[in-house]
């Protein structure tokens, strides 16, 4: 399972394209630009890497989820995919 957290609060459930695993393309577009990924235990949390530098807004719920996994006070900014690790070679 893979779900899109946008900034807004809505959550979209989402798969790849090819049903395997999400492309680098599919991943730029989710998150708007380049990306980076934050491992969360089992899942990735896929950001856009300059999301702080353009001043993306914050997302409220996918900050909750990466401080419950990391314990680390930062924040999380623009949409973000969460997803399950063998979904991103």
């Amino acid at each position: 399972m893979a779900y899109i957290y946008k900034s807004n609060g809505e959550v979209i459930e989402t798969s790849p394209k090819n049903k395997k695993y999400f492309s680098l393309k599919e991943l730029k577009e989710i998150v708007g630009g380049y990306i980076e990924i934050l491992d969360l235990d089992d899942a990735y949390m896929v950001v856009n890497e300059e999301g702080k530098l353009l001043n993306l807004p914050l997302n409220l719920s996918a900050t909750r989820i990466y401080q419950h996994f990391t314990r680390v006070g930062d924040c999380i900014v623009g949409d973000v995919l969460i997803c399950d690790k063998f979904q991103i070679r």
